[in-house]
């Protein structure tokens, strides 16, 4: 498209109100710019552009307004969970391969117009993989939060119908609207949809939706974030891995990171003479998750007993009965 093509389209799809393609345009217009070597304008020109988008979706994204313009009907809006986290990269604790991935996505995405212009494109489409508890659903709230986009959690309870073709309908609603108002759209426990053709329980319509999601993100070419998570990679369909710009594999914390969780939420309030690398040996095979809440656990009981500080044994015992929980519910689900 010319410079002048732009500018014209610019005026036609301001004045008929289509936002999304006004948007679209202007991000071709700062591209435009980078690939010349403007590149102070085209940054300029991409924040006002991410100004406004933020602006608009602020109006039209809340629990109580719908924007009819944003969505077809009613129905939509039940099948998105719709926040604006807060949430930073800084307030998570990963492995440094994990870290090194999601940083680049945050510097890829808020460099879009740099790449846009050399003809490349940046990650946007993520599949989010490992053991329940390890910071998945954390990491759609802090890219959201990072890039300063609405979170839109697809409801799966609303998603998946019993009747024939009506989840592959609901499912063309969702990626419809990605293309309409720019933001991070989070499959979690997205095995429900994704899981192998060709189990021994498969159906047909199962079959029909995973072809249906194939199809719709490998069209999808809208500027907004892709982000599935899921607990049980093992029976994803093969082919759903290509259709992902990157994979995030997330893995248990090790004794480093237990270290880090657990003085971030209790070195303030802790007595000497405790050994956090006892605690950390103690605290292995926990995930994130369950760690995170064995600290909080012994916070609270501290304040409700008006405990000043927290001892070693104080922590250990928690840990402990996290662990003891664990190991119930496991058995209540195997049966043995």
């Amino acid at each position: 498209m010319t410079r002048a093509d732009q500018l014209k389209s610019l005026f036609a799809s301001h004045l008929q109100g289509e936002d999304e393609r006004f948007m679209a345009v202007a991000m071709q217009v700062a591209a435009h710019e980078a690939k010349r070597g403007h590149t102070k304008l085209a940054a300029e020109l991409q924040a006002v552009i991410d100004q406004g988008r933020i602006r608009r979706q602020r109006s039209d994204l809340s629990l109580d307004k719908i924007s009819p313009a944003s969505y077809k009907n009613r129905e939509l809006a039940g099948l998105l969970h719709i926040t604006h986290p807060k949430s930073r990269l800084g307030s998570m604790v990963l492995h440094q391969a994990l870290l090194k991935q999601l940083e680049r996505v945050i510097r890829e995405q808020q460099q879009a117009v740099k790449i846009l212009a050399h003809g490349l494109q940046p990650r946007r489409k993520l599949l989010l993989m490992g053991p329940p508890g390890t910071g998945k659903t954390m990491t759609a709230s802090v890219l959201a939060g990072e890039l300063g986009l609405p979170l839109l959690q697809v409801r799966l309870d609303s998603l998946i119908t019993k009747y024939m073709g009506e989840t592959s309908a609901r499912l063309r609603q969702v990626f419809d609207v990605t293309g309409k108002t720019r933001g991070l759209y989070f499959f979690d426990e997205f095995d429900a949809i994704g899981s192998q053709r060709g189990l021994t329980n498969d159906v047909g319509e199962v079959r029909r939706i995973l072809n249906s999601f194939l199809q719709m993100i490998e069209q999808e070419k809208s500027h907004s974030l892709i982000l599935a998570a899921t607990n049980h990679p093992e029976i994803l369909d093969p082919a759903l891995f290509r259709r992902f710009d990157d994979v995030l594999c997330y893995q248990l914390p090790d004794q480093s990171n237990i270290t880090s969780i657990l003085t971030s939420r209790l070195k303030p309030v802790i007595s000497k003479r405790v050994s956090w690398k006892r605690l950390a040996s103690n605290a292995e095979g926990l995930s994130h998750a369950e760690v995170t809440r064995a600290a909080d656990e012994v916070l609270k009981k501290a304040l409700l007993d008006e405990q000043l500080r927290i001892s070693e044994v104080d922590i250990r015992r928690s840990l402990e009965e996290r662990r003891q929980i664990i190991q119930q519910f496991t058995t209540l689900l195997t049966g043995s």
